[in-house]
């Protein structure tokens, strides 16, 4: 009994530890669809609990800037940093300031492609060669195995759209998708605008192809915008274009409802949100984590659609 009291006592004292916490947050952009589900899902987190205060910063896709609001979340000595990074490549400024101050850290979304010290430090995400598999996979089934696809790839100073579209471009050399083959593939910004602007040049080019890959939802939908301004048909079948997005977001969860959307990959913006928070909140109480922390990616198509309608 006694044995027992003095776990509850222990419990109770790293429950208290981990909430009584001032934690920054870097966000690379508020303006952006999944990025707010998941700025959002730490916020109702920590709603109801007074000892966690949550501070927002938004870069607005600017490194330096987000670099300053890391070193003034220094300055002001909180508990611990959240970075969702501008640049997953430019990180090394952020992690040598958290850790000469000694404060954890944990990057959210998008992994640095430094290798991160081995404590003090905490990722939490989804494997993106995973959602460039499921997507490609899925469009190669609709195929049929053969066929031409262009794939528009997110802003390249982006982890995220290099290996996304590493991984589906390795989908087609497997037997049997060797019969697909990639016709372009162009970079655009992530943006809705972005997709539209690069398929309505493919289409002033004399775009013949069966399928259109982005490696986000927003370009996808862009290019959809692009093909219906044309009446391409959209689908699967002699003379219609697969359409396929990654993330899962309501604006693709209608699209796919209209039959316009063919396939996208769930990433839980929501569970990285909360995984992000706490992974925060354990490190503070010096609870032992994962220095990766993994949220699955799942695929999405008309068939389990409902599963999915409101989850981002």
């Amino acid at each position: 009994m006694k044995s027992l009291l003095s776990a509850l006592l222990l419990s109770s004292a790293l429950f208290t530890t981990a909430n009584a916490a001032n934690i920054g947050v870097a966000m690379s952009s508020f303006d952006d669809n999944f990025l707010t589900i998941l700025r959002l899902a730490m916020q109702s987190s920590a709603e109801g609990k007074p000892d966690i205060q949550l501070q927002f910063e938004d870069a607005q896709t600017d490194i330096g800037r987000q670099l300053d609001q890391v070193n003034n979340f220094v300055a002001q000595g909180l508990d611990a940093i959240i970075v969702n990074p501008v640049d997953a490549s430019a990180t090394q400024p952020i992690t040598a300031a958290a850790a000469a101050a000694g404060i954890p850290l944990i990057y959210v979304n998008r992994q640095p492609v430094e290798k991160l010290p081995e404590s003090g430090v905490s990722f939490v995400g989804s494997d993106e060669y995973q959602a460039g598999t499921l997507q490609m996979t899925e469009v190669c089934r609709l195929l049929g195995g053969k066929g031409k696809v262009n794939i528009i790839m997110g802003d390249l100073a982006y982890e995220a759209a290099r290996v996304r579209t590493k991984a589906a471009e390795d989908v087609l050399k497997k037997p049997e998708c060797a019969g697909i083959t990639v016709a372009d593939k162009q970079a655009g910004k992530w943006t809705r605008i972005s997709g539209a602007d690069l398929v309505t040049n493919w289409l002033s080019a004399g775009l013949d192809v069966n399928a259109i890959i982005a490696n986000n939802d927003e370009m996808a939908l862009g290019a959809i915008q692009a093909l219906k301004g044309v009446k391409k048909p959209l689908g699967a079948g002699e003379g219609k274009i697969v359409v396929g997005g990654i993330d899962a977001t309501q604006d693709a969860m209608k699209a796919m409802k209209a039959d316009e959307l063919a396939v996208t990959v769930f990433q839980d913006a929501a569970g990285q949100g909360k995984g992000a928070l706490e992974t925060a909140l354990k490190m503070i109480a010096k609870e032992p984590i994962e220095q990766n922390v993994w949220i699955p990616f799942e695929l999405v198509t008309p068939a389990n659609l409902a599963t999915y309608d409101s989850r981002n």
